[in-house]
């Protein structure tokens, strides 16, 4: 089996994590910056469980990795997932969503984990 081949229910498994749109929304954000879970709980307007569990099955399915920045655990999209191929290509259909990025600088709320 050639590596770049993916198997069926791996790929419907991905598909059926970014079938929810909190979750495709955060993996379109995370195509251009790095967020913590206090900075999606600001923009979806969800408690910070319902995040984290989001940003779970991201992990769990390697899709997002994550980071300690000092206090703050920042998570990314994981470009070395055997996955990123169909993530890439996926993302370049979806509009931008960086201005959710720019509504968090504008209130003071980028990177406010406490």
């Amino acid at each position: 089996m050639q590596t770049s081949i993916m198997e069926i229910d791996e790929t419907a498994l991905i598909l059926k994590l970014l079938g929810d749109k909190t979750r495709l929304t955060m993996i379109k954000m995370l195509e251009t910056n790095d967020y913590c879970v206090c900075e999606f709980v600001e923009v979806f307007k969800v408690s910070q469980p319902a995040i984290s569990q989001h940003i779970r099955k991201l992990k769990d399915a390697g899709l997002v990795i994550e980071a300690r920045k000092g206090q703050w655990i920042v998570y990314s999209l994981n470009r070395d997932s055997n996955f990123y191929p169909l993530i890439r290509s996926l993302l370049k259909h979806l509009p931008n969503q960086d201005y959710y990025l720019q509504e968090l600088e504008e209130h003071g709320l980028r990177i406010s984990c406490e």
